[in-house]
């Protein structure tokens, strides 16, 4: 429970206002989950046809994060099933290390990516489907990683404020989409593709380590 005296209680395990955030909480990863099966199989097709390194790893990102609220979602229904502390205390750690564990990997995809595009010099083709479905994401990955944030907050929870996080990178990951795909299509300058994709790689590894290690705003 917060010790801080101006931050409201958290729900007990158990009770009816737990409960509720619980539900509110399940909702939002269904959501995360559907939309972002859906997302990441567009987004890598659209990648492989315009070559854009930027845009390949926002669609791995959307598995990415597929995988973070599966793991969200098992730490949500233990703790649904079983009112022990103790247990709920050992899910929920485990639940921060897997997300943990699984923006590692998508910092070092989009870092080895980035690296070898800027070696090859491979150059993207302008995508104007790209821009759309990073647009569209945009849109909806501000809303989930906000409303992400208010519940974990209230349930004290750092395994699915990390999961938030997940969705903000998405959300960053799609801005990168613009910047790179965008100044390409605009100027030529090839390089602002994978540049912004190392950009993000560095984002992301820095927020994994510190959910590793156990650290959040909660």
């Amino acid at each position: 429970m917060s010790t801080d005296p101006l931050s409201p209680p958290v729900p007990v395990p158990g009770s009816a206002g737990r409960h509720a955030l619980l539900r509110r909480a399940l909702g939002l990863e269904a959501l995360t989950i559907g939309w972002n099966l859906v997302e990441g199989v567009v987004g890598v097709s659209l990648a492989v046809a315009a070559g854009s390194v930027a845009l390949l790893g926002f669609g791995i990102d959307s598995f990415v994060e597929s995988a973070s609220g599966g793991v969200i979602v098992w730490r949500l229904l233990a703790e649904r099933s079983t009112g022990e502390a103790l247990r709920i205390a050992q899910v929920e750690r485990r639940a921060q290390r897997l997300v943990a564990a699984s923006l590692f990997a998508l910092a070092a995809w989009i870092a080895f990516d980035g690296v070898r595009t800027l070696v090859a010099r491979e150059e993207p083709e302008p995508s104007i489907a790209g821009i759309v479905l990073a647009l569209v994401s945009m849109a909806l990955m501000w809303w989930l990683a906000r409303a992400k944030r208010r519940v974990a907050t209230a349930m004290h929870s750092h395994a699915l404020e990390a999961d938030a996080f997940q969705t903000e990178a998405c959300w960053w990951l799609s801005l990168g989409v613009l910047v790179g795909v965008g100044l390409n299509g605009l100027f030529g300058w090839w390089w602002a593709d994978p540049v912004a994709a190392l950009a993000m790689a560095v984002y992301i590894t820095r927020e994994a380590r510190l959910t590793w290690r156990g650290h959040g705003c909660c």
